[in-house]
């Protein structure tokens, strides 16, 4: 039942908080996620097609943005959802068997953004999914799910425990594992060949931990100019990603 009047609400523990357009039509089309509750405005809720089981809270903008970090551009609508399930590294690349699909490896990328990003890049070049680690990735997010654009809904996202033995398991399912890292020799052109790829980055700034890289089959880099040391993580997933779909 829509009702307004009320002060915005805490946030309930582990239920984050998505806004904007694209990050809560997405979540209302993905039948795997549950939507607790809406909150929008009159012009921003006229249209939607939202289930009678959703509470819907109408509010103004000033309101709105009471219930999300700092200036976030709401765009009239914040919804409460809880995180999607788990899924076990097995399953993922038991739905890549048969295609060349390239998987994502993240080594310790905390900030959301970029994780955000990375997987709305993910989408645009159909990965397979993108794995992180379980204490150094950043959680479902408002702040992610913006960035990722309605592809935080799309892609499959794994979270393990210890990297180094999820790239031992990705490399018995037939995947050539290459980090990008600046301090290659070769180029990503000259290493990813006709293999099914698992793309292995490092964290912003520091990088590849040694024994991630020590788990790599081959290292790589971008032929990036001289002008600039490096690229934003995010950017680098996606040029990476576009190299892999083009290739002959």
């Amino acid at each position: 039942m829509a009702r307004r009047g009320h002060r915005p609400s805490v946030a309930a523990p582990g239920r984050p908080r998505f806004y904007g357009r694209h990050p809560v039509l997405a979540a209302l089309e993905n039948p795997e996620r549950m939507v607790r509750k809406i909150w929008g405005t009159r012009e921003a809720l006229a249209h939607l097609d939202i289930p009678a089981s959703i509470p819907i809270t109408f509010a103004d903008a000033a309101d709105l943005g009471r219930l999300v970090p700092g200036d976030a551009p709401h765009q009239g609508l914040v919804a409460e959802v809880d995180p999607l399930e788990d899924m076990w590294l097995g399953d993922l690349l038991a739905q890549g068997e048969g295609d060349r699909r390239p998987l994502l490896l993240l080594d310790q990328v905390t900030d959301p953004h970029n994780v955000g990003a990375i997987l709305r890049s993910a989408a645009a070049f159909d990965a397979l999914g993108i794995v992180t680690q379980d204490r150094h990735s950043p959680p479902e997010s408002g702040t992610v799910a913006r960035a990722a654009s309605g592809a935080l809904e799309t892609v499959p996202w794994v979270r393990v425990v210890n990297l180094a033995r999820a790239m031992d398991e990705i490399a018995e399912a037939g995947f050539w594992r290459v980090g990008l890292t600046g301090h290659a020799n070769a180029t990503l052109a000259d290493t990813i060949g006709e293999n099914r790829i698992a793309l292995v980055l490092g964290a912003e700034g520091e990088g590849m931990r040694q024994n991630t890289e020590a788990h790599c089959d081959q290292l790589a880099k971008l032929p990036i100019s001289h002008k600039v040391e490096s690229l934003n993580v995010s950017n680098a997933a996606a040029i990476a990603l576009y190299a892999i779909a083009v290739r002959g």
